[in-house]
């Protein structure tokens, strides 16, 4: 989060950026969220961030195992410790995948089932619920921003005009970036209900 300064009649464009830029932040984190949210064909991206607790940390999948997506509906993890094979399947059971991965030597196999409705209609749960916590992200923000415009004008750093130009200013901010974080999970939703 950037310290916000204000400056009486100064350009509202480095505040625009300023906010802009937290914001953005809030949509990058969505877009990955968006990957991982698997559609037709398999991808590591969709196991690279689960955590699996090994060496007596939590420590992504991606750091402990060769991952691999041989065909489009297969994706192989083969650990580098042997060892740590229960503590990675432990890790994928409790994930919200939603598959049981297969053992077979030092390889782990997943693979992924053909898209159900049912299936379907958890990937859009799950997606509303990556989207819904993006917005609360954005809320946040704005809500940061907002509190340091307040304290501005409580401090007489600006006036009341200046400030309410501000507001106006950030409102606007959130509701373009918003509509586009709106915009990235309906394409999501629209490669789900096409498969």
């Amino acid at each position: 989060m950037a310290q916000y300064t204000f400056v009486e009649g100064a350009s509202t464009k480095p505040f625009e950026t300023a906010v802009e830029a937290d914001m953005q932040k809030h949509i990058q984190h969505l877009e990955k969220e968006l990957q991982k949210i698997r559609t037709g064909r398999a991808h590591t991206s969709i196991i690279e961030d689960i955590k699996v607790f090994a060496y007596g940390t939590m420590m992504p999948l991606k750091d402990v195992a060769a991952l691999a997506a041989p065909d489009a509906q297969l994706l192989t993890i083969q650990p580098w410790d042997k060892t740590i094979i229960p503590d990675i399947e432990k890790a994928l059971q409790t994930s919200d995948l939603g598959v049981t991965p297969q053992t077979d030597g030092p390889i782990i196999r997943i693979v992924l089932p053909k898209m159900s409705s049912s299936r379907r209609d958890e990937l859009t749960k799950t997606l509303g619920k990556r989207l819904e916590e993006c917005k609360i992200a954005l809320r946040n923000v704005r809500k940061e921003v907002h509190t340091a415009i307040r304290d501005s004008e409580k401090d007489k750093k600006i006036s009341e005009d200046y400030g309410k130009r501000l507001q106006d200013l950030l409102q606007k901010i959130t509701d373009k970036v918003t509509a586009a974080a709106e915009t990235l999970s309906g394409k999501k939703e629209a490669e789900i209900k096409a498969l």
